[in-house]
């Protein structure tokens, strides 16, 4: 039996022409499947995902395969969208109080709000995003970022981190863990608009302390091997705030999930196949670390983890940080509370259940640990 790939000619016997047809439909279906498993979203929030996506949500319409078809034709937004109508947006600001001593109207108070405190701050960030390393090849590479660098994202981004291993005091907070030329891209390089907008130089206020020292490299590093480790998935960096505290660690996981949408170009962003790194050398120990679930599928990284090594990534993001101590955008974060006291109920079973905390407690109060209730 004879099959016509094109312009190549396969013969098959009936048994191999069988087992070739599999292949196809497992190819084609399962692979189908894998990209429906990408999007780890609410099935409230597809609807949002898919208007988002409008060449995405065209394809999957023709697509038997497709299990979301009942949302691919809703009209909704997020609301940072530049066609979104505000009738369609994920949510309509409501602010009763008196605007007098603030701002000059309502119609200022309710705007100021959005863009403090909603997706209008996603949609701020998404606008100030400028190319600060042009590529010219695919394989080149590539930076932008948002204004003063609170947000950034680069595509084959080589990071030198050998130097870490002469270091030996733990490293957080520290705005000097990289030097000049330790982080670059082969790109065309626009050094005054970097330098300009890393103005904002201190620990959580911006990604100025690192891509202050941002490069031209003389030669594509993943291509000319240059790199002891080539991170293929997509990888987000985050300088994080204190995580014993619920509300400061809270900070660093919404300004994650506002990061997802300021990237939201791709199908994949809600993906949690990715990495995250964090940007410290401590141990990341929290009663709240099982919230990364929500982020990421795999191990979580540190510095210690490419210590000694130069590593580039293919897909790099930077996202916004806690800066600022408690930004308006938290006060309007909803979420499901049954959800979030399930995880927080995980997270106390789990330190009472620790035997050194049982151990400790044992020896302070003579008592057995308590029983926690929610």
């Amino acid at each position: 039996m004879s099959i016509n790939a094109g312009t190549i000619m396969i013969n098959l016997s009936k048994e191999n022409y069988i087992s070739f047809m599999v292949v196809i439909y497992l190819i084609t279906n399962v692979c189908a499947s894998d990209i429906y498993k990408n999007i780890n979203l609410p099935a409230n929030h597809l609807k949002y995902y898919f208007n988002s996506l409008p060449i995405i949500a065209r394809e999957y319409q023709h697509d038997p395969a497709c299990p979301y078809k009942e949302h691919l034709n809703e009209k909704a937004c997020w609301g940072y969208e530049d066609n979104c109508k505000q009738e369609n947006a994920f949510s309509i600001p409501h602010c009763p109080g008196d605007h007098k001593g603030w701002v000059s109207s309502k119609k200022a108070q309710i705007d100021t709000f959005y863009s403090q405190g909603d997706f209008g701050y996603v949609r701020d960030q998404r606008n100030e995003m400028t190319l600060l390393c042009e590529p010219f090849f695919k394989e080149d590479s590539s930076l932008e970022c948002s204004e003063h660098l609170r947000f950034c994202r680069g595509r084959n981004i080589m990071i030198n981190f050998t130097d870490l291993t002469h270091r030996k005091e733990p490293i957080r907070y520290a705005m000097d863990v990289l030097k000049e030329g330790q982080i670059g891209g082969y790109c065309k390089l626009n050094e005054k608009k970097l330098q300009e907008n890393a103005d904002h130089i201190s620990a959580l206020q911006s990604w100025g302390p690192e891509l202050r020292y941002f490069r031209k490299l003389p030669r594509r590093p993943i291509v000319e091997d240059d790199c002891d480790i080539v991170i293929e998935k997509p990888t987000y960096i985050m300088k994080i705030d204190a995580t014993v505290n619920l509300y400061h660690h809270f900070c660093d996981f919404f300004n994650l999930y506002a990061s997802l949408h300021v990237n939201n170009t791709h199908p994949s962003t809600f993906s949690t196949d990715n990495h995250i790194l964090i940007w410290e050398s401590y141990n990341y120990h929290s009663a709240f670390q099982d919230t990364f679930e929500a982020f990421t599928k795999n191990s979580l990284w540190d510095l210690k983890t490419f210590r000694g090594n130069t590593v580039c990534f293919k897909n790099l993001v930077l996202p916004l940080l806690p800066h600022g101590g408690a930004h308006a955008k938290f006060t309007n974060y909803s979420f499901n509370v049954t959800e979030f006291l399930r995880i927080v109920s995980l997270a106390a079973d789990s330190v009472t259940s620790n035997p050194d905390y049982k151990k400790f407690l044992s020896s302070q109060t003579c008592l057995k640990p308590p029983k926690v209730e929610l």
